[in-house]
C-alpha cells in the first residue's frame, strides 16, 4: 500500500502546476478560488489538479462554515523522505567504497612510481 501511495504522490508531483499548488499550500490553507487565481485556466481545471493531489494524499479539503479550504498533508512528505533517504544512503555508501578503492589504487600507483623512478630503489630491486 505504501509503495502504491508513493507512486501516486510522485505521479501527482510530476505536473508543474500541482507542484506549484503544493508550494502555495505550504504557506497556508487556501480555497479553490484562491488557488485558481494566478493560473490562466478555469477553476474546474484547478479542481482536477486538486483531485489528483487529494487522491495521492497530499491535500485534504474540509468544510469551515461557508469555506472549504485545501490543506497540505505534510506527513505524506515523510513517506517520500524515507524512500529517498534510503536510496541516498545506499548511493553514499557506494561512493565511499569507490573513494576507498580509488585511494588504494592511487597509493599503489605512488608506491610503484617510487620503486621504478628512484635509481637507488631500482638498483636495490635488481
Amino acid at each position: 500500500m505504501a509503495d502504491d501511495q508513493l507512486s501516486r504522490v510522485f505521479s501527482a508531483l510530476a505536473d508543474p502546476t500541482r507542484r506549484d499548488i503544493v508550494a502555495r499550500l505550504a504557506d497556508g490553507d487556501a480555497t479553490l478560488g484562491e488557488l485558481a487565481k494566478p493560473y490562466g485556466v478555469s477553476v474546474q481545471a484547478v479542481s482536477k489538479h486538486l483531485k489528483v493531489l487529494e487522491d495521492a494524499g497530499l491535500v485534504s479539503r474540509r468544510r469551515q462554515a461557508q469555506r472549504k479550504p485545501c490543506h497540505l498533508e505534510a506527513e505524506v512528505f515523510d513517506l517520500m523522505t524515507a524512500w529517498i533517504e534510503r536510496y541516498r544512503r545506499q548511493a553514499e555508501e557506494r561512493f565511499r567504497r569507490l573513494d576507498a578503492l580509488l585511494a588504494a589504487m592511487d597509493d599503489d600507483s605512488d608506491s610503484a612510481d617510487i620503486t621504478t623512478h628512484d635509481p637507488a630503489r631500482r638498483g636495490a630491486a635488481s
